[in-house]
């Protein structure tokens, strides 16, 4: 199979988004427009669509889990097992503001990780855990591991 499906041209990708399943599309929208400043760009009640006006290639979607576009036996709404990063410049200050200021409750408390993440989560409406990372350069030891050799570590 995987042979045969080499000799079909993929066409070229316009877009790639996630779209998460939702018990309560309004309260969804509402917090990720005030707590991760995206933008609404289409709604009706059971769908929204949103991008970030800083970076309008990141788009995420919010769907009610029971609309008859998703096939049954499907309609099932989150109930966590969904982890969104968002890497971001300053994490220290996401946490001060997403956390400290807004109160949100954090699941990991902001750390360093030596694979190269300084990071912290909090959870987001249906349990999805919303993971703030600003990279940063990894310990020796995982340096090795990245195929990118921008983390290369010199000797």
């Amino acid at each position: 199979m995987a042979n045969e499906l080499t000799t079909i041209p993929t066409t070229k990708l316009s877009g790639f988004y996630p779209v998460l399943a939702t018990r309560d599309v309004a309260a969804s929208r509402d917090f990720y427009t005030r707590y991760l400043e995206f933008e609404v760009t289409f709604e009706t009640d059971w769908y929204v669509s949103l991008r970030r006006t800083d970076a309008p290639q990141y788009e995420l979607a919010l769907l009610d889990h029971a609309h008859p576009t998703v096939p049954e036996g499907h309609r099932i709404a989150l109930r966590g097992g969904l982890l969104l990063n968002f890497e971001v410049d300053d994490v220290d200050s996401e946490h001060q503001r997403l956390v400290v200021v807004a109160g949100l409750p954090e699941v990991l408390p902001l750390r360093t990780e030596e694979f190269g993440q300084r990071h912290f989560i909090f959870v987001a409406p249906d349990g999805v855990l919303i993971d703030v990372i600003t990279v940063v350069p990894p310990s020796e030891e995982s340096a090795v591991r990245y195929t990118d050799t921008s983390f290369a570590v010199s000797t």
